[in-house]
């Protein structure tokens, strides 16, 4: 089953960081895909440029250029009407994948054909990914992910692997600056796409310890509130459940930093 993995670089990406997550799904694999399409979106800087081009002359690479910058949705939504394969891997571009990651997604997908999309857990780490400080588990069960998605994201993003075809019925990538893959997920569920979840790590990923103050703030506040509102239009949340969830997700984002970090424990046990 030939598969493409789409990526999106922007220029604030460390270029080291940026050439372990192209080895890992190259080089590193049991199981190599038929093309990576690699979105640049807006001018990269020469470092950048410098990793994409070596890798290039290994790797059946195809760029998707973009002249500038306009967030993860527009871009991955680009880069999907590139891919030429059914099945689509994403994966981020400081991340690293398990050697083994592409030829268990593509073993699961051939056993359960009903899927549209499947992803794994993660080991977080911050330096070294042998070094693991956390990690973040998914329920596995489709009756479960649907009853987790009304509170939390049920994928792992960098992780999924998905049909290409499902994707774009559902009204592909948007941009909604923070919550690209959660917004999309929900209207793939409320139109009835299957989703599963290999209770295993697959992909090493890296969090810094700004991790929680990148989500902090006025506008993360602003878009949770948005967030639960379409929920809520898509008959997807009860009004009982987004007022839960204004509660537990929206007004958190206006804590100071330890109360994020309190909210965020509370949320993932």
């Amino acid at each position: 089953m030939n598969f493409s993995v789409l990526i999106s670089v922007y220029e604030k990406e460390n270029p080291a960081y940026l050439k372990a997550a192209l080895e890992s799904i190259w080089n590193e694999q049991t199981l190599r895909p038929a093309e990576i399409v690699l979105v640049k979106d807006g001018v990269l800087t020469p470092e950048l440029d410098l990793v994409i081009d070596q890798f290039q002359a290994t790797a059946p690479v195809k760029i998707c250029k973009l002249d500038k910058n306009g967030g993860l949705g527009h871009a991955l939504a680009k880069g999907l009407d590139l891919c030429s394969n059914e099945l689509v891997a994403r994966m981020d571009s400081d991340d690293i994948s398990f050697p083994d990651r592409f030829e268990k997604q593509i073993r699961l997908m051939k056993e359960r054909p009903e899927l549209d999309i499947s992803g794994t857990n993660i080991a977080e780490f911050q330096r070294y990914e042998n070094q693991i400080c956390s990690n973040r588990r998914m329920p596995s069960q489709f009756s479960e992910i649907k009853r987790f998605a009304k509170l939390r994201n049920p994928l792992n993003h960098m992780t999924v692997l998905f049909k290409k075809s499902a994707v774009i019925g559902a009204g592909n990538y948007k941009p909604f600056f923070g919550y690209e893959d959660y917004y999309l997920w929900i209207r793939m569920l409320r139109n009835g796409y299957m989703i599963g979840n290999i209770p295993e790590n697959l992909v090493f990923v890296r969090v810094g310890n700004d991790m929680f103050a990148r989500r902090q703030g006025f506008r993360f506040f602003i878009q949770e509130f948005r967030l639960q509102k379409e929920m809520l239009k898509l008959d997807f949340l009860n009004i009982w459940e987004y007022f839960r969830n204004i509660l537990l997700r929206a007004f958190p984002r206006l804590f100071p930093l330890w109360g994020i970090k309190l909210v965020y424990k509370f949320l993932r046990k």
